[in-house]
């Protein structure tokens, strides 16, 4: 790696490609390389620690919901004396484990504000705030989830208590006693109102759109291991049925407590767009006892409170959104249509989209989780070394011939 500084930045000249994002894809991706003989990889990563998601933006109680064998990084697996579920604090030190083993060391503070590809020099431009970074190649792995989705509901600018999206959320000991409003009922609203009734808080939590509430375990048997081993024998639509078969004997009929679900089976679904079903940990015998109110869509927030679709009106003292995350690959990847411009997904579907033009790779966009991750780390490393052994013994031979 070389460098020269011009009048008003530093160009950093990277041998190896550039990986933008040091959370688990941008990690899983530099050791896959390691691995594959590429040990020139620069990470750049906006905040000042590794799986700053992790770190920073989660509540305390969470824990993985898939057994931990679905969740571990290629090339090496979580310690054996971890729980099935690990923890945030478990998860996170695995994630520190995994950097040291490897030797990957990220340049922290290094938001990216642009990157664009250089036809006419045939390589990347990455800036950052101080520096600007050369590469043949690109490796996008910021993810699905790296900006908080902030929905603007009517009237919530007026609303005189805390307003807090969960990336904010880290106990329900900070909402003791208060009527809570919980925007949202994935995994993070459910986990939330779970959390939020532990602390004696009253959580009622807003249900505008069907979701998929399955058992997180089976016959005790984790639910997802179920289903991806009856997928190997089964067809899709069938597996579905087997789930749903089993959530209904386990749950009865979620629409009987206000939670319709969608007509596309869990699996499918997941599939086609991305939507996760609840894997319910505990917040549906809460709801079942009223612990959790469940409401309909939110129709405008008022100074004190919120005025619902079915027309009740109620009075809150804060209000969380668990509205989730989204890619924010947009507003710094410039002059490429690999993405789409709303969403800001790879606009191949996996397992394909892993790989674009002139050099530029994403990782972390799967919507299947680390399993996605591990996947196209892996497919990236071997793609991008084939690459890499061919210009350096191109660069080998021009030297002899010019020697």
């Amino acid at each position: 790696m070389g460098s020269c500084k011009g009048d008003d930045e530093k160009v950093i000249v990277v041998e190896g490609p550039i990986i933008i994002g040091g959370g688990p894809s941008g990690l899983a991706v530099a050791a896959c390389l390691k691995q594959n003989g590429v040990a020139a990889a620069v990470i750049l990563e906006r905040s000042d620690c590794i799986a700053s998601l992790w770190q920073q933006r989660t509540y305390d109680r969470l824990k993985l919901h898939l057994p931990k064998q679905f969740c571990q990084l290629p090339l090496m697996n979580f310690p054996g004396d971890f729980p099935k579920y690990p923890s945030k604090r478990q998860f996170i030190s695995y994630m520190e484990a995994y950097a040291d083993h490897f030797d990957i060391r990220p340049k922290f503070k290094q938001a990216v504000r642009r990157a664009e590809y250089d036809a006419a020099a045939g390589v990347w431009r990455v800036d950052t705030a101080d520096s600007r970074y050369s590469s043949r190649w690109l490796v996008v792995a910021t993810g699905e989830n790296a900006e908080p989705l902030v929905p603007d509901i009517p009237g919530i600018r007026r609303f005189s208590g805390p307003v807090m999206h969960t990336s904010l959320y880290r106990s329900g000991s900070e909402f003791r006693n208060q009527r809570v409003l919980v925007v949202g009922c994935g995994n993070s609203g459910m986990e939330v109102s779970l959390d939020l009734c532990r602390h004696n808080a009253s959580p009622h939590m807003v249900v505008r759109n069907s979701v998929h509430i399955l058992p997180r375990e089976m016959f005790g048997v984790s639910t997802f291991t179920i289903a991806m081993g009856l997928l190997k024998w089964l067809p899709l639509r069938l597996v579905d049925k087997l789930l749903l078969l089993v959530a209904n004997l386990t749950f009865g009929k979620t629409e009987l407590l206000g939670i319709r679900r969608p007509k596309t089976g869990p699996i499918e679904l997941k599939n086609a767009t991305g939507k996760t079903p609840v894997l319910d940990v505990g917040a549906l015998s809460l709801i079942r006892l009223e612990k959790i109110k469940v409401m309909d869509g939110v129709r405008e927030i008022t100074r004190n409170g919120a005025k619902f679709v079915d027309g009740q009106e109620r009075e809150f003292d804060s209000i969380i959104l668990a509205t989730g995350y989204k890619s924010n690959v947009p507003t710094w990847l410039k002059g490429c249509d690999f993405f789409t411009e709303e969403e800001g997904m790879p606009k191949t579907p996996f397992p394909n989209g892993w790989k674009g033009e002139n050099g530029l790779y994403t990782v972390g966009f799967t919507r299947r989780g680390l399993l996605g991750t591990s996947s196209d780390a892996m497919n990236i490393a071997r793609d991008l070394a084939e690459q890499w052994r061919q210009a350096n013994t191109t660069c080998t031979s021009i030297k002899v011939a010019r020697d």
